[in-house]
């Protein structure tokens, strides 16, 4: 039987809460399930939309939508601890920029048991040596990381394994940013060889900026090892794309700095931002980004285009 695999990362209801996925849309026995989320840092002084008022709603967002891969930024320990303890059935892989260990922000990612099982799993730091903890370069303000995993899955252990990538570039330096994504394409042309690639991120950055073209576009004839999700989901540019919402529910504007990257092994079935709020509060400062993929036995020569 063709093994297929799709990562979802759906849509949920626009602008109200819903605690549960929709029981006329459930999830296929062959998908798997993909959010990006950057949740904002518990400590942060944010007043009505302090960490300890809004967790539990973002958990809902979380499980309403009820991923099978998922990345966050602006993680910190207590957070991923808080997470892999509310989120059932979840493993997490965590550490700080700072020190590799509890020190700084992480790139939590969580991967459903029932359904994986961890092949390898490590991070690197995006600087010019990226295999030292905490080390920054170029312009960054702060070490950035990207925490990764290798995963088989157990619906079908004679498909390819998914190498699955979660990062957070620097948000004040274009520089770093431009080369985060120039390394980042490497590692995962390295560390995702005979895999197929999924990458989760806030890249602070748009979608016409020269990290994004370092990422996605053709370079020296090369086609990039991932597509942007969202952009093969919806080719025409919409103004009410932004990701950034500032808790607010009505902050579509903007960029979309938040993205899924799939390798062209996906057939894009679905991709979305996420609009759940309640009360005109969103989960986090930031909307989620969802995407569903398939998995392609046989890769048209249209998907292998690069200019696609």
């Amino acid at each position: 039987m063709l093994s297929i695999r799709i990562v979802c990362l759906g849509l949920l209801v626009i602008g109200v809460f819903v605690g549960s996925a929709r029981a006329e849309d459930p999830p296929a026995s062959d998908e798997v399930r993909v959010m990006s989320f950057n949740i904002r840092y518990g400590t942060a002084k944010d007043g009505e939309n302090n960490w300890d008022l809004r967790k539990e709603f973002l958990v809902r967002t979380m499980t309403a939508f009820d991923p099978d891969l998922l990345g966050t930024q602006e993680t910190l320990g207590f957070q991923r601890d808080y997470l892999a303890e509310t989120l059932v059935g979840y493993e997490v892989l965590g550490v700080g920029r700072n020190d590799g260990q509890e020190d700084g922000e992480m790139m939590a990612l969580y991967f459903r048991k029932e359904r994986f099982r961890k092949l390898d799993a490590g991070h690197f730091w995006l600087s010019e040596t990226p295999q030292i903890t905490g080390s920054k370069s170029w312009d960054s303000s702060l070490p950035r990381m990207v925490t990764w995993v290798k995963l088989t899955d157990l619906r079908d252990t004679s498909a390819p394994p998914v190498a699955f990538f979660n990062t957070h570039f620097d948000h004040k330096g274009p520089t770093a940013r431009l080369e985060s994504a120039r390394l980042l394409r490497r590692q995962i042309g390295t560390i995702g060889k005979d895999c197929s690639i999924v990458v989760t991120g806030d890249f602070n950055t748009a979608e016409a900026s020269d990290p994004y073209q370092a990422l996605f576009q053709l370079i020296d004839k090369q086609a990039s090892p991932v597509v942007d999700t969202y952009r093969v989901a919806h080719p025409t540019h919409d103004p009410m794309e932004g990701t950034f919402s500032g808790f607010r529910s009505d902050a579509t504007d903007g960029t979309r700095i938040d993205w899924i990257g799939a390798s062209r092994d996906w057939e894009v079935v679905e991709a979305a931002i996420d609009r759940t709020a309640r009360d005109g509060r969103t989960p986090s400062d930031h909307f989620p980004v969802t995407a569903r993929l398939r998995f392609l036995e046989t890769v048209s020569e249209t998907v292998l285009d690069p200019s696609n």
